[in-house]
């Protein structure tokens, strides 16, 4: 195919999908939120609870990270840090994970992470959202938000190689090979 041909045809197919998030968007703002408790966390600070973390935001994303011994975690997270900023204007942010706080500080001061880090390991959190089955913990955002004293997740959605929350996959995706077998590494020569 031509190059023009398939430019076309590629803007076409990036229409649609873009009218796909739009019908998602609007299935999104009907969806009856979920009623959650008031986990606790435990972090390098101390305990901490999910009603602290939105700070004086009214939303709260958590990002359920399978911890520092997940590569394509770590690739998410990497990419998040970049974002932080904008994010934290709307919502306030935390990234979640099984691994011990002491650890979780290790491995986001080598990152070079800015976010907040809860460590879910000893709590139901992950299990009661649907990120930690007998096979072990998976990767994931739920969304809360709190009105008063009450919290409601609204919306999550599991996270996958080639999905939305990682935009290096898209840019794989422009080469002609597609990423090709890549992994993500912890570092690179």
């Amino acid at each position: 195919m031509q190059y023009a041909d398939a430019s076309e045809k590629l803007a076409q197919y990036r229409l649609q999908i873009a009218e796909v998030r739009g019908r998602m968007r609007e299935l999104q703002q009907s969806v009856e939120p979920e009623e959650a408790s008031d986990y606790e966390f435990s972090t390098t600070e101390g305990k901490v609870r999910l009603s602290e973390l939105f700070g004086d935001k009214e939303y709260l994303f958590v990002i359920h990270n399978m911890g520092a011994g997940c590569r394509n975690c770590t690739l998410w997270a990497d990419a998040f840090n970049g974002i932080l900023p904008h994010i934290q204007n709307r919502a306030a942010f935390v990234v979640a994970s099984p691994d011990e706080p002491a650890a979780q500080q290790n491995f986001r001061t080598a990152r070079g992470w800015r976010f907040r880090m809860v460590s879910c390991r000893d709590t139901s959190f992950a299990h009661d959202m649907g990120y930690r089955s007998d096979d072990g913990w998976l990767p994931g955002v739920s969304v809360f938000r709190k009105r008063g004293q009450k919290i409601r997740r609204v919306s999550d959605t599991g996270f996958h190689p080639g999905d939305d929350f990682c935009p290096i996959w898209h840019f794989f995706d422009l080469l002609p090979e597609g990423a090709d077998g890549w992994q993500p590494q912890y570092k690179y020569q």
